[in-house]
């Protein structure tokens, strides 16, 4: 079994920031990242549909160490997992990743101090033992989307698909296509489908919010010959930083106001006379659940040329040449698409034990965000929903890196987080109502109604308490193994192979 100091789980864009600041501010830990694909990028290597591309800019979405560096403000799938891949080439990161090696069950012994991960590969299981475990898996089951039990969907004689299992060279060219959902997957979908279907039909059961953003920045250049490059796109990650954390902060406080703005702006992007209450306004307020960026205004454009269109209502049943709707309305389709989602899943799926009791992650609370109480050495990554995902991705490795350092200087080997409040109220782990987080809620771990167990979702907040914040904080206990560790033998296939 091979022992590291650190294993981190998973090479998307949270594991290759997570090791860059270990070999920046712990270069003596020895480290591995186990993937369970065959290649980095993680939502940007899996998701293959037309048009796939960030729904946050750019310039936060990126790193902060590495900043991205193209006027793209909204940048599609291959570009981000193209710049994941640099990035990791660079700082010789790629050189410690596992390819093919799905973590399905992880233990924590207490007695020396170290998790063992029980790996699937190729090869058979693996397992590998570590001092501190980073779960950088993301927050969705990689292996299958949701999609709803749809009535008589088994009479439907058309292709069905699912955004996250997208076959390769799907042709859709002059057929009619539904595509069932509004969230941010159809928004990006349906324009970018426009140029081969015959038509693409977004069916809802009730409308999102959408905002529009520019695909380009035009500041860049300008900036650029002012302050030169590299300053100006730092400049203008910063500007974004700010711009969100305002801009969210208002919507929440004025949200009619702010449904107001967001109309007024879809109704000036379609024609006179169209039904925008109908189609766009949404039963809830902006931010109960994420807004949908529309990059120049392309969905509204292909509506406007009458490439896509917009159908408001429930669904009766499916039937063999289409969606029937409780309205009557049959959709015509050769093909319907269901954007209906993901499968919320904590620690990549791995089941989780301590000294060989499982723990049930949903009776749990999220220390901070990122840790969880009574697991022992473990921190996972879960990004802003208000915001670029990497802000806070990146402000976790900060504090995981001072946590270890801290750990090191006390001679301590056990870092968990406990709570001791019998009066800590549970609330769900995200304020959203979006329905993948709903379905998830009782697997996830909890937010407490207090600090330190809250997830405030605030950049600012989380830079003074994740920087600079004290690690010895009263919650966070520390204390030394109780057992001698043994040097870990190799394993007879590295050993010949070395």
């Amino acid at each position: 079994m091979e022992h590291f100091d650190v294993i981190i789980v998973g090479a998307g864009i949270s594991g290759v920031g997570a090791a860059y600041h270990l070999q920046k501010h712990c270069p003596k830990k020895t480290y591995a990242i186990l993937e369970a694909r065959e290649a980095m990028g993680g939502t940007w290597d899996l998701f293959r549909y037309p048009g796939i591309r960030s729904d946050s800019d750019m310039f936060t979405l990126g790193y902060g160490f590495h900043p991205w560096r193209d006027p793209k403000v909204i940048a599609d799938g291959p570009s981000i997992k193209t710049y994941v891949e640099a990035t990791a080439k660079e700082y010789g990161i790629d050189r410690n990743i596992r390819f093919g090696t799905r973590v399905e069950a992880i233990d924590f012994d207490s007695a020396s101090a170290r998790w063992t991960a029980a790996a699937k590969t190729k090869a058979g299981e693996r397992r590998f033992s570590c001092n501190f475990l980073w779960m950088c898996s993301g927050y969705y089951r990689y292996a299958d989307g949701y999609t709803p039990d749809f009535p008589g969907a088994d009479e439907f004689k058309g292709e069905i698909v699912h955004p996250q299992k997208w076959p390769a060279n799907f042709d859709y060219a002059g057929k009619e296509v539904v595509v069932i959902g509004s969230g941010a997957t159809a928004v990006t979908l349906i324009p970018s489908m426009t140029d081969k279907a015959k038509h693409v039909t977004m069916l809802q059961r009730s409308p999102s919010w959408f905002y529009n953003l520019p695909q380009t920045s035009n500041v860049v250049g300008a900036m650029s010959k002012i302050v030169g490059r590299p300053l100006a796109f730092r400049l203008l990650r910063w500007w974004r930083i700010v711009f969100q954390q305002i801009m969210y902060k208002m919507i929440r406080a004025r949200p009619e106001k702010a449904g107001e703005n967001l109309l007024k702006a879809v109704r000036e992007q379609l024609p006179a006379g169209y039904d925008v209450e109908k189609h766009f306004h949404p039963r809830y307020n902006p931010w109960d659940q994420r807004l949908c960026v529309v990059p120049d205004g392309d969905l509204f454009a292909a509506i406007r040329a009458g490439k896509a269109s917009v159908e408001t209502g429930e669904i009766d049943r499916w039937v063999a040449d289409g969606i029937r709707l409780k309205s009557g309305k049959t959709l015509k389709a050769d093909v319907i698409i269901t954007a209906t989602g993901l499968h919320l899943e904590a620690m990549g799926g791995a089941k989780a034990s301590v000294d060989g009791r499982p723990v049930d992650l949903g009776k749990t609370f999220t220390y901070r965000g990122f840790a969880v109480s009574d697991l022992p050495n473990l921190a996972f990554v879960f990004g802003y929903t208000n915001s670029s995902w990497t802000l806070r991705a990146d402000l976790i490795s900060r504090y995981v890196v001072r946590l270890l350092n801290f750990m090191d200087k006390g001679g301590y080997d056990i870092a968990v987080p406990v709570n001791d409040d019998p009066s800590l109220r549970p609330e769900p782990f995200l304020n959203l109502s979006s329905g993948y987080i709903m379905r998830a809620a009782e697997r996830l771990p909890k937010q407490g109604d207090r600090e330190p167990w809250r997830n405030p979702q605030s950049y600012f907040r989380d830079i003074g308490v994740l920087r600079f914040g004290r690690i010895d904080d009263g919650v966070m206990r520390f204390s030394k193994a109780t057992a001698k560790i043994a040097a870990p033998a190799k394993e007879p296939a590295l050993a010949a192979a070395e």
